[in-house]
């Protein structure tokens, strides 16, 4: 048993941790106000994987959830109390081999305005149209509409 690697993000009501493990099977996540657990079976030698993870805040489990993907399992931490910034995962300021931040969607929301979509909903959004037969229909896409267009108005000389 080894633990997960693991990247983390914090946005303003929520905090995202990212178990980067590959062809994970039978993921457990228990989430608890101070702490959760995660646990797999990842790739094919089905190496089992489990992470304990005392936070630095509290969350709400009842609302938390994690998405499973081919690559990677998505963990959602909401925020017990939103607003508040986390500088660290963990609770303690021990560094973790296993944990690391992750910059690519790291924000610095404290001077931003409030997401309309939270990051988790826009990602399951997106996991859910993937594999649809919901192509547009592209038969039309060559022939030439009759509108107007700002393009075909006369330019005015240059003075």
């Amino acid at each position: 048993m080894q633990p997960a690697t693991a990247k983390w993000y914090d946005r303003r009501d929520s905090v995202f941790v990212e178990f980067c493990v590959e062809d994970s099977k039978d993921v457990k996540v228990h989430f608890n106000k101070s702490k959760f657990d995660f646990g797999c079976l990842s790739g094919t030698d089905t190496i089992k994987q489990q992470n304990a993870v005392d936070l630095f805040g509290e969350i709400d489990p009842k609302v938390s959830k994690h998405r499973r993907t081919d690559r990677s399992v998505l963990v959602y931490l909401r925020k017990a109390e939103a607003g508040k910034s986390w500088p660290r995962l963990t609770k303690d300021k021990t560094k973790c081999n296993w944990l690391s931040v992750d910059f690519n969607n790291w924000k610095d929301w404290e001077d931003d305005s409030d997401e309309d979509l939270s990051s988790f909903d826009k990602f399951s959004e997106m996991m859910n149209t993937i594999g649809r037969d919901d192509v547009p229909d592209l038969d039309g896409a060559g022939e030439e509409h009759e509108s107007a267009d700002s393009d075909d108005e006369q330019m005015p000389d240059l003075e």
